[in-house]
């Protein structure tokens, strides 16, 4: 809010001949502002208090605040508002913002720098990056943890997206869950020199056959910012500010067990504090403009693309096993020198193996440095033929008059005639079996 002492400098320079840019420039206010004060004569009136506005937080609240920023210190005052509001806090924002200020000071202060917002037309564009979280992740005991965000550029419609990986099949993934979440396919979708998709060389960068055909399949063009161009991607970027400062803050007091539960959370956070919010800059609700850009969106494929990391591999012998990620999967033995498909679902928790167009192996996920995973059929497959050519050594010789050795005969209760037993066929003539005494 520019103060009438404030306004008074505005038009002494504006007198001397200053331009609206530099006196812009001078004051940290935009040059359209600047404009529209000086048409008007002065700056606006001070805004009035709603009817019943409260002043000051009483001491119920201030304790519940203290309380709040005792588990949490780095919440935002829109957190605290939304947390307390829940609970039945009918006070003012500013009253709330003025305590905090009281409390803990002020955070931070607003940049003097000018800048001015990049205008798209609807359904032309859409940005998409990722933020890492693997801080909160390991406080949370969730492991690696990165972040899809992507905008459409109108109507400033948001999605954000957790997973354990930034990879191309995780990028692909967030995109399809965006364009799902909206409704359609923007024209462009303009990102950095994002590794996952393309390699720079020199000052182009050139993006990957995988990317291309994923534009290709979905109707759009993929776009890259210039090197040192981070403002052009603003869209995306800046929302990610009210992500860590935010949304992850208010989890911290309740951290999520997994990511999927994150991943609902920030769903129904979006839906419920930012889309239904008005925009800074358009002046509208996110979820308001989504109505009408939605038609101007381009159509979603008839069949999903499939997201899922596919690589070749080659069944080295003797064993029957393929290595994704250090891990050993087994494949049936006949496949022994073939090469096979790896497939892996996004967030699926499995491995498929796939030859000749048909799956011949599916997994669980195994763990690195616990062994190789097997199917008890590969597993008796492949026994069976290593076994084979030494069968005859180990396993029971068999007659055709029946088994060789004694045998057990069950014979019951009762007296049976045996036959004498006749030693003289043994008689060799040397005496040695005499008749005994």
């Amino acid at each position: 809010m520019l103060t009438q002492e404030e306004y008074m400098d505005v038009v002494a320079l504006r007198r001397q001949g200053w331009t609206i840019g530099q006196i812009a420039v001078s004051t940290g206010k935009h040059p359209a502002t600047i404009s529209s004060w000086l048409k008007k004569g002065g700056p606006p009136p001070r805004r009035q208090p709603p009817a019943g506005h409260v002043a000051v937080v009483d001491a119920r609240w201030a304790a519940r605040v203290a309380g709040l920023l005792e588990a949490n210190p780095e919440l935002l005052a829109t957190s605290i508002e939304r947390i307390v509001r829940a609970e039945g806090y009918e006070g003012s924002y500013e009253a709330l913002v003025r305590h905090l200020r009281s409390v803990r000071g002020v955070r931070r202060r607003r940049s003097p720098t000018v800048s001015v917002p990049i205008e798209t037309a609807p359904a032309a564009e859409f940005q998409f990056d990722w933020s890492d979280c693997c801080d909160w992740g390991e406080t949370w005991g969730l492991g690696e943890l990165q972040c899809f965000g992507a905008v459409l550029c109108w109507s400033r419609r948001r999605h954000w997206w957790f997973a354990p990986s930034l990879d191309r099949s995780h990028t692909f993934e967030g995109l399809v869950r965006f364009f799902e979440d909206v409704g359609g396919v923007g024209a462009v979708g303009r990102t950095d020199r994002m590794g996952a998709l393309g390699v720079s060389r020199g000052g182009v960068f050139r993006f990957c056959p995988e990317a291309t055909e994923f534009a290709r399949y979905h109707g759009f063009a993929f776009k890259a910012c210039a090197a040192r161009d981070a403002k052009r991607k603003g869209k995306c970027e800046r929302p990610f500010g009210e992500l860590n400062s935010a949304f992850m803050q208010e989890m911290a007091l309740d951290p999520p067990a997994s990511i999927g539960e994150l991943n609902t959370r920030v769903e129904r956070w979006l839906e419920v504090y930012v889309h239904p919010r008005a925009h800074r800059v358009t002046g509208e609700a996110p979820g308001v403009r989504l109505e009408a850009e939605r038609k101007l969106l381009g159509p979603l494929p008839r069949a999903r693309f499939d997201t899922a990391r596919r690589e070749p591999r080659v069944v080295n012998a003797p064993l029957p096993l393929v290595e994704v990620d250090r891990v050993p999967y087994s494949v049936p033995p006949r496949l022994v020198g073939a090469t096979v498909e790896v497939r892996l679902p996004v967030d699926a928790g499995v491995v498929e193996v796939r030859h000749g167009g048909e799956v011949v192996a599916t997994h669980c996920l195994g763990i690195p440095g616990q062994g190789p995973v097997w199917d008890p059929a590969h597993r008796a497959a492949a026994e069976a033929i290593a076994l084979a050519p030494h069968r005859r050594h180990l396993s029971v010789v068999s007659s055709p008059t029946g088994p060789v050795g004694p045998v057990g005969l069950d014979l019951g209760e009762g007296d049976y005639d045996v036959a004498p037993i006749d030693l003289g066929r043994y008689d060799t003539g040397c005496g040695c079996l005499g008749t005994g005494a």
